[in-house]
């Protein structure tokens, strides 16, 4: 019976380790399709002549997809991936509290490498994918400025 219960969960570990539908192109779950967008957005960035600094700085305020530097300017910047225009243009998912979010978790970044004096803008890149065809990638310079709308209390 133990062994039945072992190979159950052994199966479930697989299919979901596994890409869906075969063809590497699909990722399982959200974190493996952002890891993608991230990819696809780093490549572009440093096609456009920005040096990539990191990548997911983690804060008790939020995440920074990429932190880049272009011609002296320090760039927060966010990647959103949509597969249609359904929900909407990609960029338009970078909502006032994710702005908020954004630049709360760059002044940690700025006061974790002693870096407050540098000159910084808040960058979105939206990637645009339909079934099929390669996905359309735009970089939005300077995207939004503070200041920030004050946190919505529930």
């Amino acid at each position: 019976m133990l062994s039945r219960i072992a190979a159950a969960v052994a199966a479930v570990v697989r299919r979901m380790r596994k890409p869906k539908g075969g063809d590497g192109r699909r990722f399982a779950g959200t974190r493996g399709v952002g890891d993608r967008g991230e990819a696809l957005a780093v490549g572009v960035l440093r096609r456009e002549g920005f040096r990539i600094l990191e990548r997911n700085f983690r804060t008790p305020a939020g995440e920074v997809d990429i932190v880049a530097e272009e011609g002296g300017t320090l760039c927060f910047v966010e990647v959103k991936w949509r597969r249609g225009t359904g929900a909407g243009h990609p960029a338009e998912a970078v909502t006032p509290e994710k702005q908020r979010r954004l630049a709360r978790a760059a002044e940690w970044y700025l006061a974790r490498r002693r870096m407050r004096e540098r000159f910084c803008r808040f960058d979105v890149v939206a990637i645009l994918s339909a079934e099929g065809s390669a996905p359309r990638i735009e970089i939005f310079r300077d995207a939004f400025r503070g200041p920030f709308p004050p946190r919505r209390r529930r």
